[in-house]
């Protein structure tokens, strides 16, 4: 099913998630609508907290559904290791038609446990790490705007304001 993209200005994009303490339908099903909401937008990654949800899960493919093995699902994902630096436009599907420069790391290690509970180790390098970046600074109520200071962060909130007003934003 999918389901609703909270948009920002929610408290829930704010608010850091809570650990799963059992991966049982609620989940499979919740990761299950997360892929069909995240494929439909479309987007590259999403997090539980974006649909309204205050699991810590994310949802994370790459190759917008072409590569199965681009796929992954993060239950409770820790960034244990980070090393250099990238800088790049993203955008968010929290944000519509907003971009943001953001640096981050270029290579991450994450730590997690997936769908059947077995704990993994992920590394992720370039645009992989960025999106496991993202997305777990969602599931931490980070939004990637908190990256931007001073004039660049009250022209994305301005044209925020604009595009509420135009109703681009419901």
């Amino acid at each position: 099913m999918i389901l609703p993209i909270v948009k920002y200005g929610d408290p829930i994009l704010t608010t850091p998630t809570e650990e799963v303490e059992e991966i049982d339908d609620e989940i499979r099903q919740l990761v299950e609508d997360m892929f069909e909401t995240m494929y439909a937008a479309p987007g590259i990654g999403l997090s539980a907290n974006q649909v309204g949800s205050r699991h810590r899960v994310a949802v994370i493919d790459v190759s917008l559904g072409e590569d199965p093995d681009a796929k992954f699902i993060l239950i409770n994902p820790v960034i244990t290791e980070k090393e250099g630096e990238q800088t790049a436009e993203e955008g968010c599907l929290s944000f519509p038609e907003i971009e943001v420069e953001v640096t981050r790391p270029e290579r991450i290690v994450v730590h997690a446990l997936n769908l059947e509970g077995e704990a993994i180790v992920i590394e992720a390098k370039d645009i992989l790490a960025r999106v496991f970046c993202h997305e777990i600074d969602h599931l931490d109520g980070v939004v990637f705007i908190n990256y931007q200071t001073g004039l660049a962060k009250q022209m994305t909130l301005t044209t925020i304001k604009r595009l509420k007003r135009q109703g681009a934003w419901d």
